[in-house]
């Protein structure tokens, strides 16, 4: 019986490592397991500053379940996922004036469905090719910080 008690919770436990090894990176963040910087958030979706941003105020938006690719999302949560990403976009605009704030799906870099939010003074401001902004952490969490008080009014 013993044995089979320590077969079972090895097997177990060894679910449970492939589960956690097989996380994206995103929903690592999400869980706290890697920090970063929140911008928004409620029950079903998760918003942070991209670590590599070709704008300040560059924001990913992402479900809190995984799934890789946003068109696997059901009607439902793809719709609500557009209207979270609307109202961040809202709190970019009130904390960075900008022109508009745009709105781009790439999905390629990382399996887990996300959607770009970039304040835009033009289109050039899109381009994901150009070199990526280094901001410093303070930086990072001020502008984070400006965001997440807009959200939240």
């Amino acid at each position: 019986m013993r044995q089979l008690y320590n077969l079972i919770t090895l097997k177990l436990k060894t679910q449970s490592y492939k589960h956690i090894a097989a996380m994206t990176i995103f929903s690592k963040i999400i869980a706290g397991e890697i920090p970063s910087y929140k911008c928004a958030e409620n029950d079903k979706f998760y918003a942070f500053l991209d670590i590599n941003p070709v704008a300040q105020g560059h924001t990913l938006v992402v479900p809190k379940h995984e799934v890789d690719y946003i068109f696997d999302l059901s009607d439902e949560e793809l719709a609500e996922m557009t209207v979270f990403a609307k109202h961040v976009a809202l709190a970019i605009q009130r904390a960075f004036p900008c022109r508009k704030v745009g709105m781009a799906v790439l999905g390629l870099d990382v399996n887990h469905a996300h959607i770009h939010l970039i304040p835009l003074q033009s289109e050039g401001d899109m381009d994901f090719r150009k070199p990526k902004l280094q901001l410093s952490a303070e930086v990072m969490q001020q502008t984070a910080d400006k965001i997440l008080k807009e959200f939240s009014k």
